[in-house]
């Protein structure tokens, strides 16, 4: 399962609970052990004694021969001060002065023998999902309360049901949500305004996120700006386009609502483009139709997103009005 699409940020937050999960409970241990040894001083003085036959074990070590008599001899010694130790703790109703981490295979610090910790793994996870969840509606954005009642049941021009084919619709994003993986197809949304596409793009982003992966949603106009401000130097590093090419999905929420220059259009075609050439999944929303692509942008680019994205269509009229009127009423 792949990590790489979390952005630096991300990381660093994620670090940072780990260091204060760490710092807090040596604290809490060091508080531990000093009252310990205010009521009890003999389990100190047996410390201290652990300590000097560590350095005597050390010195042993060092002069190598004829080492072997006395070397046993203070592994004797060291097991005895630990067991007085321990009946000295269990005495006083105490089962250790180590530190107690939250995570006990890596103790807080995300590493088990150069490799993540499924602790700084599910950070990383809360940590996306948290932000995610501060910029957009994704809380409220679920399969479960994407609501097919706005969408009439009355046949329409010789074709199916508004409800029908968005029911359609919905079962093909679940099923895409649940089977997400790397190899997953490219989608494109495409329909009128309010009828969905985003609510059921931050669903997949929900599913997709609790499965451990790396997950970028952005508007097109957040997206162009963002680059447009590390390009032209009013920002440092690379990290928007970093994130943009490594996540595991990007999900590129109203497409041709940007402002439109010569940047902005480049800007586009290079990550989609980038993104097909690394065969990694995007999912872009747009009420753009297929002409319209080719007027805004290229013809170029509209070839690249028919040959390389699945279609889902969304139909209806646009929910938010609805719910307008419903509240007016």
């Amino acid at each position: 399962m792949s990590l790489v699409g979390y952005s630096r940020e991300i990381y660093q937050s994620a670090e940072k609970i780990l260091r204060e999960r760490r710092r807090t409970a040596q604290e809490k241990a060091d508080q531990k052990r000093t009252l310990f040894y205010q009521i009890c001083p003999e389990a100190e003085t047996i410390e201290h004694r652990l300590a000097k036959t560590a350095v005597s074990v050390a010195k042993a070590v060092l002069k190598g021969k004829n080492a072997t008599e006395q070397l046993q001899k203070l592994k004797s010694e060291n097991q005895s001060l630990q067991d007085e130790f321990s009946r000295l703790l269990a005495q006083h109703g105490q089962n250790s002065l180590e530190p107690e981490y939250t995570c006990p295979h890596c103790q807080d610090t995300g590493y088990i023998d150069g490799k993540m910790c499924s602790c700084l793994k599910e950070l990383l996870r809360r940590e996306s999902y948290r932000r995610l969840n501060a910029l957009t509606p994704l809380s409220l954005s679920t399969f479960e309360s994407f609501s097919l009642e706005y969408y009439s049941n009355e046949p329409c021009n010789n074709r199916p049901p508004d409800r029908e084919i968005m029911r359609n619709t919905l079962r093909y994003c679940v099923s895409y949500a649940r089977d997400f993986s790397l190899q997953s197809p490219n989608l494109i949304m495409t329909g009128g305004t309010g009828l969905g596409k985003t609510h059921l793009s931050l669903a997949i982003a929900n599913e997709a996120i609790q499965k451990g992966f790396g997950v970028v949603y952005s508007s097109a106009g957040s997206l162009v700006t963002k680059l447009e401000d590390e390009h032209f130097g009013r920002e440092a590093g690379n990290e928007t386009s970093n994130s943009l090419r490594d996540c595991d999905l990007l999900i590129f929420d109203d497409l041709g609502t940007e402002f439109r220059s010569s940047f902005s259009s480049s800007a586009i075609y290079n990550i989609i483009n980038l993104r097909l050439l690394l065969q990694r999944p995007t999912i872009i929303s747009t009420n753009l139709s297929t002409r319209e692509m080719v007027t805004f942008y290229s013809e170029r680019f509209a070839s690249r997103i028919i040959g390389s994205y699945r279609r889902i269509v969304f139909v209806g009229r646009d929910i938010r009005q609805q719910k307008r009127m419903e509240y007016r009423s």
